[in-house]
């Protein structure tokens, strides 16, 4: 059962009627019906949007896919599931959210804490097979996953967005400067972070901005137990 905030339904009714989007759903059936596993669960495709609404985005955080492991991925860039070891990525996040605002790394993975409070947490494609990273790049994910960031873009609330290496920046080179903050750094992976993700002090700027523009910043501090 997919499940989606309803601020999203009607903006997005045009690419959900689309051509694009009936190849997408036909694709998807197929694999299912060939026996692949796909990640996340068919009610978590579209979680980055039930999560957060769209008139409380405030912060865009763009992933590329899913996690492809058993049990990781549940619809939100760069969080996993309560009781899955923390990926490679999240950690160097941890780490600069420690530098950054002195808040200590959180001993879980599960960032429904961030969406709940408007970060969209959002992978350009939402789902993957098993094993197979970049899996379902290609098969119109990615064209409607292009109009939500338009939607975030075209309003009239300033937003923040954080574009953590070459793909996300040029997925969302189009996002108006003029209205919203657009911070720009190498990808959290290992093998990248230390090219100038580490003290690119994301987290403080976003605040900084939200603030600037009459918004209450976002509590990065997780939970102590996922949620």
């Amino acid at each position: 059962m997919i499940k989606l905030n309803s601020s999203w339904l009607t903006p997005l009714q045009g690419e959900f009627d689309s051509l694009y989007m009936g190849e997408l759903r036909r694709f998807l059936v197929a694999e299912k019906a060939a026996g692949k596993q796909i990640f996340p669960p068919g009610g978590e495709w579209f979680h980055a949007l039930d999560a957060t609404p769209l008139d409380q985005v405030r912060v865009v955080i763009l992933g590329q896919d899913p996690y492809h492991g058993p049990g990781q991925a549940h619809g939100l860039c760069f969080s996993v599931r309560p009781g899955v070891r923390i990926p490679p990525s999240l950690v160097n996040i941890y780490k600069e959210l420690r530098d950054d605002l002195g808040i200590a790394p959180a001993t879980h993975g599960n960032l429904e804490a961030w969406a709940n409070q408007g970060v969209l947490l959002l992978n350009a494609v939402l789902t993957v097979e098993a094993h197979r990273a970049a899996s379902h790049q290609g098969k119109g994910w990615e064209r409607f996953t292009d109009a939500v960031i338009r939607l975030v873009n075209d309003r009239d609330q300033p937003a923040v967005f954080i574009l953590w290496g070459s793909y996300a920046q040029r997925k969302a080179a189009f996002v108006d400067r003029t209205r919203h903050l657009v911070l720009k750094s190498p990808h959290p992976s290992p093998l990248s972070a230390h090219n100038g993700f580490f003290g690119s002090k994301p987290f403080s700027q976003t605040n900084r901005f939200l603030e600037d523009h009459g918004m209450a910043p976002i509590d990065w501090q997780l939970p102590a137990a996922a949620e």
